[in-house]
């Protein structure tokens, strides 16, 4: 079996990045990816939050991009909104421990929440998600070892799960509204979609 025969495809978009030169997947809202191989992880956030989590001992590591629906209910954490963000966080660390990552190895890199959606701007969505991803992350005792939240700008990152390291390019001029428009699509499909059932962490 060959070194990721384990490794399940949870985000489509799979290409090789002639920048980087490695193998590298882009993940979209509402999307997570973990592997033991030496890779590329790329997402582009704008409210969204996505954590990039790694066992700093084996290098498996992974990343998610979600966002907390507006529930009307505030930061309560028992609200629909923390149960959305809660499992998209539960689904990254179940992963990761599945492929050989090892619990108290664990630390995180933070990313996103920025004030980029114009209707957005009410519910301040940005930062209620930066906010409940430090919280749960502080809750589960992962250390978080850098953290880039809200401000004006989206941000693409690119995370290299084996060494750690991440590089974070703001993207001060958008000429397309394909970021507002995968935002907000992302964000009428929390409102329909029933929340998932409770995950158990292993």
């Amino acid at each position: 079996m060959s070194e990721h025969g384990f490794e399940e495809v949870l985000a489509p978009n799979q290409y090789y990045d002639r920048q980087f030169n490695v193998d590298a997947v882009k993940i979209l809202p509402g999307e997570y990816y973990v592997t033991r191989r030496d890779m590329l992880v790329v997402t582009v956030l704008g409210s969204c939050v996505a954590a990039c989590i790694r066992d700093r001992s084996n290098g498996i590591g992974g990343m998610n991009h979600f966002m907390l629906p507006d529930s009307g209910q505030g930061s309560d954490p028992l609200s629909n909104s923390a149960r959305y963000g809660s499992y998209a966080m539960e689904m990254l660390l179940n992963q990761l421990l599945k492929l050989g990552a090892k619990r108290q190895n664990l630390e995180a890199k933070v990313f996103g929440g920025g004030n980029v959606m114009k209707h957005f701007t009410v519910h301040n969505v940005g930062q209620r998600n930066s906010t409940f991803a430090l919280d749960y992350l502080k809750t589960e005792k992962i250390k978080v070892v850098a953290s880039d939240l809200e401000g004006i700008y989206p941000r693409k990152v690119y995370f290299f799960p084996k060494t750690g390291k991440v590089l974070i390019k703001r993207l001060r001029n958008i000429h397309n509204t394909t970021i507002y428009e995968r935002e907000s699509e992302y964000s009428s499909r929390l409102q329909q979609s029933p929340i998932a059932g409770d995950v158990e962490l292993f």
